[in-house]
This record gives C-alpha cells, structure tokens and sequence, in this order.
C-alpha cells in the first residue's frame, strides 16, 4: 500500500500546515510554494526564500548566553571521546531548557550556546521565559555536575547572561541548514553579563528584571562597567522563581482598587463554603463570565475570606510553557493540610 502523504511543516517553527495554508498559523511565516510551482523548487532556493523574508526585521527579544566555566581545565589531557562525552550532556541540558520555554538555539558554540526568546516567534513574555531557562539549566547542569564530580573528581557549573532588548534578525543558511542570528547591542550586552557572571549564577540586566518582575526573585548588583557601552548597566543575579504568580499577588497593596460591586457573587461562594464546612461534603465552584468583568478579583477575595475563616486555600493554575509537568499545576501550594480544617482549590 502506498505510504500517505505527509502534511507539510513552517520551515521556521516546524509546525504542521494545513494543505491550502499561505501563512503559518503559529508564526505567521509564509508557506513556500509546493515544488513544481516554478518558485523555490529546491531546498536552496526555499532557505533563500525564508532569508529574504526575515532579513532586518527587527525585534524585541531576551537574548540568553551560556557558557561551561573552566572548559578548557576540564578536557585537558583527556581523550577527545571522553572530553565530548562530559561535554555534550552539558550542552544537551542547556539546548533542553531553552526549547522547554519556547526559545530558539540560535548558535552552540563548542562549550556553550547563544538563544533567543521572542524570536522567531514572538512570545509577549519572553523575559519571564528566558529566565525560568537560565534557572531550568543551572538546576538540571548542577544535578549532571554532581555525578561528574563523584566519578571523574572535576567540578562542572555553567554561566548565564540575559539581556533584553531591540536586535536585527538575521538568517543564513546553506542547504537545508539555517541558523538565526540576532545583531545589535542588547547581544553584546548579554554576552558581557554571561562573561560577568559567577560559575553557577545567572546574572541579569535591569530591563530583563524590569520585564520579568513579579515572576523571578533578583538580587540587584548596581551599576557596573561593561566594555565598548558608554554609560554603566544596571545589572541583577536572578536567584529564584517567585512564590506569588496571581497578579494581584504581585501588586503592592497600595495598587489594589476597593472590591465593589460583587457583594451578591462573593456572598454565593461563602454560602457554598460554609455549607460545605457543616456537612463536610465536597463541591465545585465554577465562575464564568465574559473577559474584564472582575471574575479573578472575586476568586481572589473569596480566597482571602476562606483564609481569615481558618481554611486551607490551594492555589494552582496552567502556564503557556512547559506544557509536559503534569503536576505544575500545584507547585504553587504554599501550606501543609491541617487535619479538621475544610479545603479551598482553586
């Protein structure tokens, strides 16, 4: 039996297009003709394609670098094989971080890799993404580093520079090869921070903490020298995600308007919450409604009075990234369960 046809993927983003698409329907790429078509009928010619549409475009992006620290001390006077096998791992946690957030691999560079965040394809937060990377990879090259410590007696830690800002994108390829290439200060700037930072750190610029506030915890550093940029850079450690991810959590109180008009809705949720603390039966509260109309300030007031009422109050919630953590929902569950003690799940 004949093999079926397969579906044609954006040569960008790779994913699946519908047989009549013209545009990618993730990132919006131009479909290339089929072959026959007289345009781009070979693999050279669509990489040639793909180059003139997004040469110079320009973008707001995070830029990553990330480095081994002491490579070089690490694979003297060993056997290339054995040097390649203690060095690709590293480069493998470091690519697996950033395509778990979205992010492209734009260079790897022998011991370390260049990544882009909000390029190709654009993502609104993608400091927040490149962030949670940096730390994902620190995580998973400290647990790799451990081993390697007990079996060969050498330390591994890797270092991570973020920027973000406007850069050019540029495309060059060759064949069926592409490779994407951002140009402009924000890049040179994230490459001194990866320089910058200590072995086991990832050291941020104020722009990138500026974007991703609320979302990762930073140490700020000060103002420090960077060369062949005029005037010093603000620059933080970034040491951890933050606890709070509800935005109301995250805006001092000062910022919070006063809860009105949602006395009615706000007083049916207490009443199904009391009813199900005296018979101690279970139930499920569904708000809906249309969008801007308040119905995540009503969650979250009802939550605070379920709180001051003595109750357990689990707060979960889905992310747009690292879809494959079954169990993300609850890493955001602050308390342990009191025996006796009625249970809230949002």
């Amino acid at each position: 039996m004949p093999e079926p046809a397969s579906h044609p993927t954006c040569v960008v983003c790779g994913t699946e297009l519908p047989p009549v698409a013209k545009f990618c329907p993730e990132c919006a790429h131009p479909v290339a003709p089929p072959a026959g078509s007289g345009h781009a009928t070979d693999a050279g010619h669509r990489a040639h394609a793909v180059t003139g549409a997004l040469e110079g475009e320009r973008k707001l992006v995070t830029v990553l670098f990330a480095d081994l620290k002491g490579s070089l001390e690490l694979i003297a006077d060993r056997d290339p094989e054995e040097a390649r096998k203690l060095l690709d791992p590293v480069l493998e946690h470091m690519c697996e971080a950033v395509e778990k957030y979205g992010g492209t691999v734009s260079q790897v560079m022998g011991d370390g890799i260049l990544a882009l965040f909000g390029a190709p394809i654009s993502w609104e937060d993608h400091a927040v993404r490149a962030c949670h990377a940096a730390l994902s990879m620190q995580d998973l090259v400290r647990h790799y580093g451990d081993d390697i410590q007990r079996v060969y007696g050498v330390p591994i830690q890797i270092r991570v520079g973020l920027n973000s800002g406007e850069v050019v994108l540029n495309v060059s390829g060759r064949g069926l090869y592409m490779s994407y290439t951002a140009v402009g200060q924000t890049v040179h700037i994230a490459a001194r921070m990866e320089q910058m930072a200590k072995p086991g750190s990832v050291l941020a610029t104020a722009e990138t903490v500026r974007l991703a506030e609320g979302y990762v915890e930073a140490r700020t550093i000060g103002p420090v020298s960077v060369k062949g940029i005029e005037r010093p850079v603000e620059v933080a450690e970034i040491s951890r995600t933050a606890m709070r991810r509800s935005r109301f959590d995250r805006a001092p109180a000062r910022a919070m308007t006063p809860f009105m008009g949602r006395n009615v809705e706000l007083q049916s949720l207490l009443d199904a919450f009391d009813q199900v603390a005296a018979d101690r039966s279970g139930r499920v509260a569904i708000v809906v409604g249309e969008a801007g109309i308040g119905k995540s300030r009503l969650v979250h007031e009802f939550l605070r009075a379920a709180v001051r009422k003595g109750s357990l109050a689990l707060d979960g919630g889905a992310a747009p990234y690292s879809s494959g953590a079954g169990y993300r929902p609850g890493v955001r569950f602050c308390r342990l369960p009191i025996d006796g003690v009625p249970l809230v799940i949002r």
